[in-house]
């Protein structure tokens, strides 16, 4: 497992932002303007953001958990 926490700590930051980027990019596609009154308003893009820490936190805590998982499988055989 990664023992230096500097390097895990910087490896989950750059994990969450991925995919909070990618999670933003994948909400762009969907067509929400109709369920706001202001689509280009700061409050839609607040939304937006909100919504997609919403669904990029698990997805990220997901992928973070099993590459560390993966990491400490070897210590079966230990």
């Amino acid at each position: 497992m990664i023992s230096n926490s500097g390097l895990q700590a910087m490896i989950n930051i750059l994990f969450h932002l991925s995919f909070l980027a990618l999670t933003w990019w994948a909400l762009q596609s969907l067509k929400l303007e109709k369920a706001f009154r202001q689509p280009k308003s700061k409050q839609a893009r607040v939304l937006y953001l909100l919504l997609a820490i919403a669904i990029s936190y698990p997805v990220a805590k997901f992928f973070l958990d099993y590459v560390f998982w993966s990491l400490m499988l070897p210590q079966i055989y230990e």
